[in-house]
């Protein structure tokens, strides 16, 4: 049975939930298939002046809804994750602005990359149009533990695949059920088909989502061990699918000469704990010059934080077993201890940049939780070589005032993550255009791919190429009268 435990008291919450059985989930990926064909054909946006239906339509309706239900979704998932108000009814705003996002991204008509090439006699070219469509099929996501509406049930891999076209069936995450059953509710009742969005339990309805042949894509959020396994499912399968995975990272942070020292230390112990450090974007690397006075602020910063429970009491373990590999290290400071049963301590360590490079990689391997890593160098220069051995994160961020001095570690920093900061933090990963969340392996396994933002959608859409397609038969977006007003590129030339 999957059951709900309260992270403050380690007691259960509520009724347990049995997990779906093969037959079961067999039947749910089937109906989100059957339910996917209209859905697909369900234009993206309305046609200027119509009031038809469309996508974008029902992802604001799904957006509504969210807002409508905060009151109950937040003090669900705050029985099960013990992440309080504030940050969960910010949350579940996340993620109703995540679906509004999408129904502007479906409007601007931007995504399906429209492109038109007219035949031509000399040279004797056909004609040809191209443009993105929604894969022909269910796509599977893997909710995460950390983020209960923003990156589960009504996360953005939900949103970005219900915005292609696709429908959707979530593996719903042990660590907040309640959460995941309601939050399908609420959803359910804004689609015009509840099919199109299922909602499955358990290892072996894992399993059976992955090797399904009516999935046709897959979305994670999670360990790499996690990763490697759903991969390793995928590559059983007779056809091969895309796998998106969002797996560990480091975050490295570099602070060179130059940075402003007011502030700093603070803002790295706020970023470091925040969430009790779980989250993908946590900085768990820090380097700095050899500074006492910089070492002493730092110190002081994170031994006036204090801890708080960990969401489940397998991550908790994970923390403590992953402490166990830092303790080899000098300990810079200690936070105040938290408070629950599965509460932690945050921690900080610190180690020379040659010990540091000499220990790689394991040193420098991800410790989910409120722990990192400062490691001091006396000359920056040194300092390229050792960041070019480390592995990829989602971020990375750059501390200076003087760009110059900057530019070699920049250089290779940009090669080492998807998403680079200037003077900043990298906790909040914004909902936005140009957001890009993800990066080289091991933080993700399609680095040219993003969970966050309105490129997310992009995972989602295979290109289809028509020549010399008869016009009654060709999408709207490619027929010569652009009834939909979509941005495209004809005949070599952007058109708005």
């Amino acid at each position: 049975m999957i059951r709900s435990y309260d992270p403050r008291t380690g007691e259960t919450v509520g009724d347990p939930i049995p997990p779906t059985t093969a037959a079961e989930a067999d039947a749910i990926v089937r109906a989100a298939h059957a339910a996917g064909r209209a859905w697909r054909a369900t234009p993206g946006a309305e046609r200027p002046g119509g009031d038809g239906p469309s996508r974008a339509r029902v992802l604001e309706a799904v957006a509504d809804a969210l807002d409508k239900n905060v009151e109950e979704l937040w003090r669900v998932a705050d029985a099960e994750t013990a992440l309080g108000e504030v940050r969960l009814r910010g949350e579940v705003a996340r993620a109703a602005g995540q679906f509004r996002l999408f129904a502007a991204v479906l409007r601007d008509g931007g995504h399906v990359e429209a492109v038109i090439d007219h035949a031509t006699a000399q040279p004797p070219v056909p004609d040809l149009r191209r443009m993105n469509r929604p894969l022909p099929g269910v796509v599977g996501v893997y909710a995460a533990s950390n983020f209960p509406f923003a990156f589960s049930v009504a996360g953005g891999d939900t949103a970005s695949a219900l915005a292609a076209g696709c429908a959707v069936v979530v593996k719903g995450h042990d660590g907040h059920p309640r959460t995941s059953a309601l939050c399908a509710e609420v959803i359910r009742a804004a689609l015009p088909d509840e099919a199109l969005l299922g909602l499955v339990w358990g290892r072996e309805a894992g399993g059976c989502l992955v090797r399904h042949p009516d999935v046709v894509g897959v979305g994670f959020t999670g360990s790499i061990p996690g990763g490697k396994a759903i991969q390793a499912m995928i590559d059983e399968r007779p056809d091969p699918i895309p796998f998106y995975g969002e797996l560990g990272s480091v975050n490295p942070v570099v602070v060179l000469p130059s940075a402003r020292r007011e502030g700093l230390a603070e803002g790295f112990a706020a970023s470091l704990t925040l969430g009790v450090g779980q989250f993908c974007t946590n900085p768990g690397l820090l380097f700095v010059p050899e500074d006492a006075g910089l070492l002493v602020s730092l110190a002081e910063a994170v031994a006036a934080t204090t801890g708080g429970p960990m969401l489940t009491a397998r991550m908790r373990e994970g923390f403590l077993h992953e402490l166990e590999r830092l303790s080899a290290l000098d300990r810079l400071a200690e936070g105040r201890p938290g408070e629950g049963a599965y509460a932690v301590t945050p921690q900080l360590f610190t180690i020379g940049l040659e010990a540091f490079a000499a220990a790689l990689p394991r040193v420098a391997e991800e410790c989910f939780g409120p722990a990192g890593v400062v490691v001091t160098y006396r000359d920056p220069a040194a300092l390229p070589a050792v960041l070019e051995r480390l592995d990829g994160s989602l971020t990375a961020t750059v501390h200076a005032t003087d760009p110059a001095e900057a530019e070699e570690v920049a250089e290779v920093l940009t090669r080492k993550a998807g998403r680079v900061i200037w003077n900043g933090w990298p906790t909040g990963v914004a909902v936005r255009w140009a957001m890009h969340h993800g990066g080289p392996w091991p933080s993700s396994t399609a680095p040219a791919h993003t969970s966050v933002g309105a490129a997310a959608i992009r995972r989602w859409l295979v290109p289809t190429s028509y020549q010399d397609w008869p016009a009654e038969l060709l999408p709207p977006e490619l027929r010569d009268d652009n009834p939909l007003g979509v941005p495209r590129r004809v005949d070599g030339t952007l058109t708005l």
